[in-house]
C-alpha cells in the first residue's frame, strides 16, 4: 500500500446522523417531528450519494444505546423504520441499490426484524450502490460478537489461536463483505464516534459538521466530499517528498 494517497470520491461514506431533537426542539416542536424530518433527510442524502459517487453509504440510525431513551420515542423510532422500508424499498430497488443491516438483531419486533430480512432479500442482487443501516448497532457489541464467534471456532478446532488476525476479525464483524468508510461524517457539531464502526474507522478521515441532521441536503454532502478531497490519508505512513 502507497503510504500516502491523495483523497478522490470517498468509496465508502459512513454517516452519524445526529441533531433531530435538538432542531424540533428549536422549532417548539415534538422530537417525533425531529425524527420525521431525519427520515427525509435520509432520502436525501442517499439520492445524493448515489448522484456524487458514493458507492457505499452507512447510516447510523438506531444504536443499541438508545434503548435508554423513552419508550414513546423508542416506538416512533421503529414506526418511521417501518413506514421508510414500506415506502422507500421499492424505489431503492428500482435504482439498482442494495440495503444491508448491520446490527444485533436481539430485542427487536418480529414485524420489524420481517421488515428488515425482506428488504436484504429483495435488493441482494444489486449493485448500483450499497446502502448500509446500522441499526441496534454498537461498535463494542458488534465486536465482542465476532470475538465469541472467533472463539467458539478455536474451542472446536476450526482455528488455532495464532491464526488470529486483524484481517480475520474483520471477517468476523457485521460488516465483512464491505470496504471500510473513507471517510466519516457526523452532524450537529458533536465531535465523537459514539460507538460507531470504532474498528472499521481506524484510518477513516472525520468530518465534523454544524448543521443538525434534518437540515443535511446534498449542498451539504457535497461540502463534506470537498473537504475530503482536500485531504491526504497517510494511513500511518509519512508524505512523500514530491520535490515541489
Amino acid at each position: 500500500m502507497e503510504s500516502d494517497f491523495i483523497c478522490a470520491t470517498p468509496r465508502h461514506v459512513a454517516i452519524i446522523m445526529d441533531g433531530n431533537g435538538r432542531w424540533a426542539q428549536r422549532r417548539m416542536l415534538p422530537r417525533s417531528h425531529g425524527h420525521k424530518a431525519g427520515v427525509d433527510a435520509l432520502k436525501i442524502a442517499v439520492r445524493a450519494a448515489r448522484e456524487l459517487g458514493v458507492q457505499y453509504l452507512t447510516l447510523f440510525s438506531f444504536s443499541s444505546e438508545n434503548w435508554s431513551r423513552p419508550e414513546g420515542e423508542i416506538n416512533e423510532l421503529f414506526a418511521l423504520l417501518r413506514l421508510f422500508i414500506r415506502r422507500d424499498l421499492a424505489e431503492l430497488h428500482k435504482n439498482n441499490v442494495r440495503v444491508r443491516i448491520i446490527g444485533s438483531r436481539y430485542r427487536l419486533p418480529s414485524d420489524v426484524l420481517s421488515l428488515l430480512v425482506e428488504a436484504e432479500k429483495l435488493t441482494r442482487n444489486n449493485d448500483a450502490q450499497t446502502l448500509i443501516i446500522a441499526f441496534n448497532y454498537g461498535s463494542r457489541d458488534e465486536i465482542v460478537r465476532a470475538v465469541k464467534l472467533i472463539a467458539a471456532k478455536v474451542d472446536n478446532g476450526e482455528l488455532c489461536a495464532e491464526e488470529i488476525t486483524p484481517e480475520l476479525i474483520s471477517n468476523h464483524l457485521d460488516t465483512a463483505d464491505i470496504p471500510d468508510p473513507d471517510m466519516i461524517i457526523r452532524t450537529s457539531g458533536e465531535k465523537r464516534l459514539s460507538n460507531f464502526l470504532m474498528w472499521q474507522s481506524a484510518y477513516s478521515e472525520l468530518v465534523f459538521v454544524d448543521c443538525l441532521w434534518p437540515e443535511f441536503d446534498k449542498t451539504a454532502f457535497s461540502q463534506c466530499l470537498d473537504e475530503y478531497a482536500n485531504r491526504t490519508r497517510k494511513f500511518g505512513g509519512l508524505v512523500k517528498d514530491t520535490g515541489s
